[in-house]
């Protein structure tokens, strides 16, 4: 059977906005590719991430994937000893290119940092408030409404998960897990389906000793399923720049092995038509091997 890949860039800075989605555009025209691109639209305060520090595994992380390189100086500057710059207002053009060349576009966040290092402090009235900015920057960016969106650094809640409903998006993407479902969190059932994330991301893999650079792309074909679309989450700041010709080699070998990529969107509208069918499956906070902190992943099926 076929294996169905979808790529899904998050785009976290301005530097990736300007440099990794540039590149990343021009790859997957090379190989006629087309990936889901979600931005981060409002002000980039990379910087303010420092605060991290204090969390577990962090420090190990930073060793693993070289942050300075990966990000830039000017960036992890951002907010901190430099204006953080508005992405939305200062790239829209970068974005609307992506848009223009059939490649689907939703939200990651407004402020990045923030909604991944305080969603979990903010109230109701606060995150629907914060996520009504991103909405509104994509608007500005885009001239259209948001049909999905994937947060930052997978940190999802109830109220992030009702501001979906509010939003009336098609679909997020928004957690770890293994195939499409309803998102259940007590005794409540969200009705915007969730689209999770499958495949390990390569900064989680990078300068781990079981996993040699040389051999992760033969891994990440060997994780691909038939029965089940499979979601790969990658950053236009390391697969688009510091990784470009690592990732080209990978898509050149899964073309190479018959695998159809697709948009996020795709899958979604083809295994979304009857929501009925989704299962309803309890949405948790979890660990990830080679990711600090918590973030959101797939429960059981709790239908």
């Amino acid at each position: 059977m076929t294996k169905i890949l979808a790529l899904k860039i998050d785009v976290d800075t301005e530097r990736g906005t300007r440099i990794g989605v540039n590149q990343l555009l021009g790859l997957f025209s090379e190989l006629d590719i087309k990936a889901t691109f979600l931005y981060s639209l409002g002000p980039d305060n990379t910087g303010r991430a420092i605060k991290r520090i204090f969390r577990k595994g962090f420090l190990k992380k930073v060793s693993r994937t070289s942050v300075v390189s990966t990000y830039g100086l000017r960036t992890l500057m951002n907010g901190v000893l430099l204006p953080g710059p508005h992405i939305a207002k200062k790239h829209a053009k970068i974005m609307q290119k992506s848009a223009a060349l059939g490649h689907e576009v939703g939200i990651h966040s407004y402020d990045h940092v923030k909604w991944q290092d305080n969603l979990f402090k903010m109230s109701p009235e606060q995150v629907s408030n914060e996520f009504g900015k991103a909405l509104d920057a994509f608007k500005f960016a885009f001239n259209l409404d948001a049909k999905t969106a994937g947060t930052a650094g997978w940190q999802a809640n109830a109220d992030s998960l009702q501001a979906y409903d509010n939003a009336e998006l098609t679909y997020g993407s928004d957690c770890r897990g293994e195939y499409p479902f309803l998102p259940k969190i007590g005794n409540k059932v969200f009705k915007t389906p969730q689209l999770p994330t499958t495949l390990p991301t390569l900064d989680e893999l990078l300068g781990r000793p079981e996993h040699p650079e040389d051999t992760l792309a033969d891994f990440y074909l060997s994780q691909l399923r038939d029965d089940r679309p499979n979601v790969f989450t990658m950053h236009a700041e390391i697969e688009g720049m510091q990784h470009l010709t690592w990732f080209k080699s990978f898509l050149e070998k899964a073309l190479a092995a018959g695998v159809v990529f697709e948009t996020t969107d795709m899958i979604a509208q083809r295994l979304l038509a009857d929501a009925n069918e989704l299962p309803v499956c309890e949405f948790l906070q979890g660990t990830i091997e080679g990711r600090s902190g918590t973030l959101a992943v797939q429960g059981e099926n709790a239908s």
